[in-house]
């Protein structure tokens, strides 16, 4: 017995020492990913949002009540719906008596007012405005309902597996609920698709005009988001606070031709939200950088022309890629060009040739398409005989 005993202990202290460094690189790993930042709010993301890479997080995936920050996915169907041509700017929206029942943060629509969709976007953007976030989900989607499937359907094809949208404003609702990964996500959708959204997200104060049976009246905007006052580079975005989501934030700023995305959410009180979001930035800005390659446009090579008046055409790198890294980190991304053997003309400019393939410590971070820099047409008979005599003289 006493032979089995030992046995078994034996087995055991192996296995135990075995697993110590991988708990040592798991607990090391985690440390790391959470910095030195102390931050109150239940969770929290930085986000580099050119590259996606995530710079820091608390609770990344745990769902709670957005609040207002719901506008960003609301802003974002509105630009994605002028870009399709499907509305205009200065289309005009009949408000309903249901928008403008929202409480809340409003601009006192009335029913049946008349408002442009750039003033009502304007009003979203900058004072958070419920009425007129359900004015233009309604005129999109048909009825606020239509509008927060679009809402849902936008999420999934963005990734957004921690969301379920229930209303176009952000109201506390029933199962209304984000993350904090997925505010970070659709917030560097916005910014990145559409980054004129920043003349209105960095707008102290502007106004509308309301226009009703009693007249024209201005009616004053301010932003909701003190960023753009306290924080050098603030871009934007969207704030929100309600009973249930308590203050949540997606804050966004500008340094260096670095942008990040510092989202928290369920923080205990308005100034904690902005100030640890504004130390998240600090932190990201502080300890990040990006770095380039394969600078757009530049030469990848020759590649053969077949049956063209040219024998060769160049191939050019269609798009730099950026990767982020900690500051004083090795500066190089390497490049591999992988070309075709040739191609067959007549082709445009910009036809695809190659890809390049980008990796940064021997890890693959991108890749870009190599095209032609100029078209080529098919050869001629007299280009044909002229390539013959240039052979046979040659």
């Amino acid at each position: 017995m006493r032979k089995y005993i030992v046995c078994f202990l034996t087995l055991f202290l192996i296995c135990f020492y075995s697993v110590l460094p991988a708990l040592a690189e798991e607990k090391k790993e985690a440390a790391k990913e959470a910095g030195n930042l102390d931050i109150n709010a239940k969770s929290a993301v930085i986000m580099e949002p050119m590259t996606g890479k995530i710079l820091f997080q608390k609770n990344q995936d745990e769902m709670f009540a957005p609040a207002s920050v719901t506008k960003i996915m609301t802003l974002l169907l509105i630009y994605d719906s002028v870009s399709q041509k499907k509305i205009n700017w200065d289309d005009s929206v009949v408000i309903s008596e249901h928008a403008a029942s929202m409480g809340g943060s409003q601009i006192f629509l009335e029913p049946n007012e008349r408002q442009k969709v750039s003033e009502l976007t304007k009003s979203i953007a900058i004072a958070s405005a419920n009425d007129a976030a359900v004015a233009m989900a309604e005129f999109i989607g048909g009825s606020e309902e239509n509008f927060v499937q679009m809402m849902n359907n936008k999420a999934k094809e963005l990734g957004m597996n921690n969301t379920v949208f229930k209303n176009a404003c952000g109201l506390d609702t029933e199962g209304h609920i984000m993350s904090a990964k997925d505010i970070a996500i659709m917030s560097r959708e916005l910014l990145k698709n559409y980054p004129d959204i920043k003349k209105y997200t960095t707008t102290w104060q502007d106004t509308i005009i309301h226009t009703t049976k009693k007249g024209d009246t201005e009616f004053g905007l301010t932003n909701t988001n003190k960023l753009i006052k306290w924080y050098e580079g603030a871009t934007g975005l969207k704030t929100g606070s309600t009973g249930n989501a308590m203050y949540c934030l997606s804050g966004s700023a500008e340094r260096n031709g670095m942008e990040l995305i510092a989202v928290v959410m369920a923080a205990p009180d308005p100034k904690v939200r902005f100030q640890e979001v504004m130390k998240m930035l600090d932190y990201g800005f502080a300890n990040y950088t990006v770095i380039k390659g394969g600078e757009k446009n530049s030469k990848a090579g020759d590649i053969p022309v077949f049956k063209g008046k040219d024998n060769f055409v160049g191939g050019i790198i269609k798009d730099e890629v950026k990767v982020v890294v900690p500051k004083g980190a090795k500066s190089e991304i390497e490049v591999k060009n992988e070309l075709s053997e040739g191609i067959a003309a007549p082709f445009d400019a910009g036809s695809k040739v190659g890809e390049a393939v980008f990796f940064y410590e021997g890890k693959e971070v991108g890749r870009s398409d190599i095209v032609t820099e100029k078209a080529v047409e098919k050869a001629g008979l007299t280009d044909i005989f002229r390539k013959l005599a240039i052979m046979w003289f040659s």
